[in-house]
């Protein structure tokens, strides 16, 4: 699917077009790039530490070289199979510092649901400050009366689901209840844990890198670099939503960018360009810090015992 959203966006230009892109590729300030990669490390570090919080409230020690070797692996799997990242964060921890996978697992998915929370915010955040334009926009992109027969299917399969995982004695629910058991207390942590303080103040950190790495990005060339504050939200948004729900947003990331920026008259060889420079930087990181981790992870834990 990444490659054919690939292959449609290119495929809608003219040669002429698709050298601009290039050109604008060459001429891009990448000054704003470097900036873009501090904060993103800096992202990476604060959710690495912010993890220890919730862990050390369920009774387990895990020091930050783990934790943010472990957190760069899971971006570096999300680019291949959506989320199989929180699996293999706390696949590291089992296999390292001995963390129940259930227990860990559950602190990750209480991450995930203060993340989405405030990613709610910004989204609310976004509607607010550019209602009407975004209005048609969503009115034109979602096929909304799809997605209201989707959503009742998809509860119907739900409440059967949880009928037969809360209320009959087949092995398979019993082993899934006992392990959601461990997954709750994992969630429920985030909430009852002693350091909420100081989980919350990284979770700001988190969010404000990830503002900060597309504030700087959209600087890299001079059709977008004027934007205003208003505008940059409301993309943050989209793009997003376009790294949530595909495998780290490749093809889509920059095809729905350049599409939201359209809107506001940022032309789609622009849009696409600055789409492809923000993508492409924030996965060559990942990849780099990601392949690192993989190669010391089992050399520096070998020493460390």
């Amino acid at each position: 699917m990444g490659v054919f959203l690939v292959y449609y966006a290119f495929n809608q230009f003219t040669p002429q077009q698709l050298n601009q892109i290039k050109e604008q590729f060459k001429n891009a300030n990448y000054f704003y790039i470097g900036i873009c990669t501090f904060f993103s490390i800096v992202s990476l570090a604060s959710r690495a530490y912010r993890w220890r919080f919730s862990l050390k409230h369920m009774g387990y020690s895990s020091n930050f070289a783990n934790n943010f070797m472990a957190v760069s692996i899971g971006y570096i799997m999300n680019l291949t199979i959506p989320r199989s990242g929180e699996i293999s964060r706390a696949l590291v921890l089992k296999n390292y510092n001995n963390i129940p996978f259930d227990k860990s697992f559950g602190s990750i998915i209480a991450e995930r649901v203060i993340d989405f929370v405030v990613l709610l915010g910004f989204i609310f955040l976004a509607l607010i400050l550019q209602f009407s334009t975004l209005k048609d926009f969503l009115a034109s992109t979602i096929p909304l009366e799809k997605l209201i027969y989707l959503v009742v299917i998809l509860t119907i399969i739900g409440l059967f689901g949880l009928y037969l995982l809360f209320f009959t004695n087949l092995k398979p629910m019993v082993f899934i209840r006992e392990k959601v058991k461990g997954v709750t207390e994992g969630v429920l942590s985030v909430f009852k844990m002693k350091n909420r303080l100081e989980f919350l103040l990284h979770t700001v950190i988190i969010w404000v890198s990830f503002v900060a790495t597309f504030y700087f990005g959209m600087k890299t060339i001079d059709e977008t670099a004027m934007l205003s504050f208003s505008i940059i939200v409301s993309s943050f948004v989209v793009g997003s939503l376009a790294v949530t729900f595909t495998n780290g947003g490749f093809g889509a990331f920059p095809l729905m960018i350049s599409s939201i920026l359209s809107i506001y008259g940022i032309s789609l060889t622009s849009g696409t360009a600055v789409g492809w420079i923000l993508w492409s930087s924030q996965t060559a990181i990942v990849i780099i810090l990601g392949g690192l981790s993989f190669i010391f992870l089992p050399i520096f834990n070998k020493k460390l015992k």
